[in-house]
C-alpha cells in the first residue's frame, strides 16, 4: 500500500511534465551461443543521463523493480534467474525516501537458457520504472523476442526502439562446444559503459584524452615532414636548382611582386602535389589499414626491407627514380604559359628530384602510417613540402639572399651519404617491432644497441674522411660544420655504451626495445623491489611479457581484476604495444621516477595488455567481435579489441584506473611525459579509490 500511495503521488505530481512524451531508456535485445545447447538472452538498457533504472532485487514500498517474465515453451528451458551488471548503485533514493539500488548510463540483463532444439524463438515481457531525482515515469512493459540458433549467434528480433549492442560471439566448432568462460567475461566487459566513480559515464572524457593523443601524434608527424623537407632541400637534386628557378621567376617578370606572386603559386603548387600523393596514400590504404601498419608484422618487416633499400640507395649503390618518359612529358607541359606552366614546372621537379627525395618521402610516409592516423600520410606531405616551397617564395622576394647560399659540391653528396646511415639505423627499429611481436627474442636491446653504436660510429668516421664511397670527392680538409657534426655524432655513439649495461638512455628509449630483452641489466635490478605476495600468483600468458623494473605485472585483464578485488586495490590498466614508440618513452622516462615506482609497486595492480602481440589464442577463446566484425585470434587482437570498444580509443599508451567493479577513478592519460603529472594522476586515483570503500 506504502508503494501504491509513493507511486501515485508522484505519477499526480509530474502529469505537467508529460508536456511532450519521455523516453530516457532504450532498450536492445541480442544472444550469446555458450555451445550447441546453451545460450544467453542478452538485454540491454541504454539509459540517458540524470535517469536510473531501478535494479530486480527492491525492497518492499520502494519503487516498482525491472523484472523479465519469459513464455514458457517445449523448446527451451530457463536456469537460474537473470544476472544483472554492472553491479548497480546503491543510493539514497529522494523520491522514495529510502535506499535503493539501481544502474546509469547503461544494464546489462542475461538470461541463461538450455535449448532444446537447434533453433529456437524466445518471447517476454520486461516491465521497468525510470526515474530522475526530481520525477519518476509511470511503469512500462515492453514485449521483446530473440531468435537463437545453437552453436552461433543470432541476430536479435528488436521490438522496442533498436540499438547496437558490443556483443562479443566466440567462435564454435563442433569438436569445442564450450568456449572459455574469458571469452563470455570479454563480452560482458566490452558490452557495458564504464563509468566514472562519481557515475558519470566517461565517453567524453576519454573522447577528449583520445583526440589529445592524436593531436600530438599529427604535430609529430608535421615536424617529422617540415624536418624531412629541409633535408631534402640539402640533397644534389634539389639544391642546385634553387638558384636556377628562383632566377627564372626574377628574370621573366616585369616587377618584384610578379615574381613573388610566380614564385609563391610555385611553392603552392608543390605543397598541393605533395599533400595530394599523401591523401592519396590515406584514399587507397584507408585509415584501419594505417592503424594496421602500426603493429603488423608482415608490414613492420617490409618497411625494415624498405628502409635498407633506401639506405643502400643513399650510399650510392644505385638510384631510384621514376621513368624518363614521365619526366621529359612533364617538362613538355611545364612550357606552357601562365598558372599551369608553374603547376608543371612544380610537378616536374617532383619527378626529377625523385632520386633524392623518394627515400626521404618513402620514411616519412612509413612513419607517418605506423602512427595509425587516418590524416598522418597528407600531413607529413604538408610540412615535407611547406619546407621546399618556403625557400621558393623567399628568395624571390629577396634575391639577394641567393649570394648567402654555399655553393653546390661534394657536401652535398655528404648529406645524402648521411641520411643513408640514419636510414639504416632506423630500419632496425622496424625489425626489432617484429621480432618482439612474434617472441622470436633474436633481436633484443644489447643487440640493438651494438648495431646502432657501429653504425653512428661509422657514420663520425665517414663525416671525418676515414671512410670514402666511390662517388664521394676528395675531402681536402674537414670543415667547421663537419667537425661539430662528427663531435655530435661521436658523442651519441659513446653515449650509447653504457646501454649495454642497462642504462636507460632516456634520450632514446622510445626507438629502442624494452628494457626487459636486456639480458644483463644493472640499472633495473637497482631499482626494482618486487611485492612479495604477488610472487606466487601463477599469471596467465607470464611466460611471454615481462613488466620493466620488474614490476610484478599481470597480462590478463580479467585475472588482474580478480587479484585486485582480493588484495582490495585499484587497478593500472597500461594498454601498450611491442611497436609502440611512446610507449618505452613513457617507461624509461616516467616509470622509472623512483616516486612513480614506489607506487606502482605498492599502491596498484598493474595490468599490461598488448595490443599488437601475435601470439595466436586456444581456439575456444576466439571469438568475432561486433564491435568490428572481425575475427579476435591472437592476444593482441583481444586486447585492441577490448580497449576499442570499451574505451573507444586505440591509440598506446594509454592509461586507465580502475576500480575492481571496472568503474574509471579518474580520467584516463595517454602520452605525456611529465612526471609531476603521473604522480598526480596515481595520487588522484587512489584518493578517489579510498574515498569509494
Amino acid at each position: 500500500m506504502k508503494r501504491i500511495i509513493a507511486i501515485s503521488a508522484l505519477m499526480i505530481l509530474n502529469i505537467c511534465a508529460f508536456a511532450q512524451i519521455l523516453k530516457p531508456v532504450t532498450w536492445s535485445y541480442s544472444s550469446e551461443a555458450i555451445g550447441e545447447k546453451e545460450a544467453n538472452i542478452v538485454i540491454t538498457a541504454k539509459i540517458d543521463k540524470g535517469w536510473h533504472v531501478y535494479s530486480q532485487y527492491i525492497e518492499e514500498g520502494g519503487p516498482i523493480p525491472t523484472s523479465f517474465t519469459f513464455v514458457k515453451s517445449a523448446d527451451y528451458e530457463l536456469l537460474g534467474k537473470p544476472l544483472e551488471s554492472p553491479k548497480a548503485v546503491s543510493a539514497y533514493d529522494s523520491n522514495f525516501a529510502m535506499q535503493i539500488s539501481w544502474h546509469e548510463h547503461i544494464a546489462v540483463f542475461k538470461q541463461k537458457i538450455k535449448l532444446k532444439k537447434p533453433e529456437v524463438t524466445v518471447k517476454g515481457t520486461l516491465e521497468f520504472m525510470v526515474c530522475n531525482d526530481k520525477q519518476c515515469l509511470p511503469p512500462e512493459e515492453v514485449e521483446f523476442d530473440v531468435k537463437i540458433v545453437g552453436g552461433s549467434v543470432a541476430k536479435a528480433t528488436q521490438s522496442h526502439a533498436p540499438t547496437i549492442t558490443n556483443v562479443k560471439e566466440p567462435i564454435i566448432s563442433e569438436n569445442n562446444a564450450h568456449a572459455d568462460s574469458s571469452v563470455t567475461d570479454i563480452a560482458a566487459i566490452a558490452s557495458n559503459t564504464v563509468l566514472t566513480a562519481s557515475g558519470d559515464s566517461t565517453d567524453t572524457v576519454l573522447s577528449t584524452v583520445d583526440h589529445d593523443a592524436k593531436q600530438q601524434s599529427l604535430w609529430a608527424i608535421f615536424i617529422a615532414g617540415f624536418i624531412g623537407g629541409i633535408l631534402a632541400l640539402l640533397m644534389p637534386c634539389i639544391f642546385p636548382m634553387l638558384p636556377l628557378t628562383v632566377s627564372f621567376f626574377t628574370k621573366k617578370a616585369t616587377s618584384r611582386a610578379v615574381a613573388i606572386r610566380k614564385a609563391s603559386l610555385y611553392g603552392f603548387f608543390i605543397i598541393v602535389i605533395y599533400v595530394l600523393l599523401g591523401m592519396g596514400i590515406t584514399l587507397l590504404f584507408g585509415s584501419d589499414a594505417l592503424n594496421e601498419m602500426a603493429s603488423n608484422g608482415f608490414f613492420n618487416f617490409i618497411f625494415f626491407v624498405l628502409l635498407v633499400v633506401f639506405a643502400i640507395s643513399f650510399f650510392g649503390a644505385f638510384e631510384i627514380t621514376l621513368p624518363n618518359s614521365w619526366a621529359n612529358k612533364i617538362d613538355q607541359k611545364s612550357d606552357s604559359k601562365g598558372t599551369v606552366g608553374l603547376f608543371f614546372m612544380a610537378f616536374a621537379l617532383a619527378l626529377v628530384s625523385f632520386s633524392c627525395t623518394g627515400p626521404i618521402i618513402g620514411t616519412l610516409l612509413v612513419q607517418a602510417a605506423t602512427m595509425g592516423q587516418y590524416m598522418g600520410p597528407a600531413i607529413g606531405m604538408f610540412g615535407f613540402s611547406l619546407a621546399l616551397a618556403i625557400p621558393f617564395a623567399l628568395f624571390a622576394a629577396f634575391p639577394s639572399l641567393l649570394k648567402s647560399l654555399p655553393k653546390s659540391g661534394g657536401w652535398l653528396n655528404s648529406v645524402k651519404v648521411s641520411l643513408g646511415f640514419i636510414e639504416l639505423a632506423l630500419a632496425l627499429k622496424f625489425l626489432s617491432n617484429v621480432d618482439l611481436a612474434y617472441h622470436w627474442e633474436l633481436f633484443d636491446r644489447e643487440l640493438f644497441l651494438v648495431l646502432w653504436i657501429v653504425i653512428f660510429a661509422m657514420l663520425g668516421f665517414y663525416l671525418i674522411g676515414k671512410i670514402k664511397f666511390s662517388h664521394d670527392s676528395d675531402l681536402k680538409f674537414v670543415s667547421v660544420p663537419r667537425l661539430f657534426l662528427a663531435i655530435v655524432t661521436f658523442s651519441f655513439t659513446i653515449y650509447m655504451v653504457p646501454g649495454l649495461w642497462g642504462a636507460p638512455l632516456k634520450g632514446i628509449s622510445a626507438w629502442l626495445p624494452p628494457q626487459t630483452t636486456q639480458d644483463f641489466d644493472l640499472y633495473s635490478n637497482s631499482l626494482s623491489s618486487p611485492v612479495i605476495e604477488q610472487n606466487a600468483v601463477e599469471k596467465k600468458y607470464g611466460g611471454l611479457f615481462k613488466a620493466p623494473y620488474n614490476l610484478n605485472a599481470f597480462f590478463d585483464y580479467e585475472q588482474g581484476l580478480a587479484y585486485a578485488k582480493q588484495q582490495s586495490k585499484p587497478v593500472l590498466v597500461d594498454f601498450t604495444g611491442h611497436s609502440c614508440v611512446n610507449c618505452r618513452k613513457m617507461e624509461a622516462s616516467v616509470w622509472s621516477d623512483r616516486e612513480v615506482l614506489k607506487r606502482l609497486q605498492n599502491d596498484y595492480v598493474l595490468i599490461s595488455l598488448y595490443v599488437d602481440d601475435k601470439t595466436e589464442l586456444p581456439f575456444n577463446e576466439q571469438y568475432v567481435s561486433s564491435f568490428s566484425g572481425k575475427n579476435i585470434k591472437t592476444i593482441g587482437n583481444k586486447w585492441s579489441d577490448l580497449q576499442a570498444s570499451t574505451f573507444k580509443t586505440n591509440s598506446q599508451p594509454y592509461y586507465v584506473l580502475l576500480n575492481s567493479d571496472e568503474k574509471v577513478l579518474v580520467a584516463p592519460e595517454a602520452f605525456n611525459l611529465d612526471v609531476k603529472n603521473y604522480i598526480e594522476f596515481l595520487d588522484n586515483g587512489l584518493a578517489r579509490f579510498q574515498k569509494m570503500k
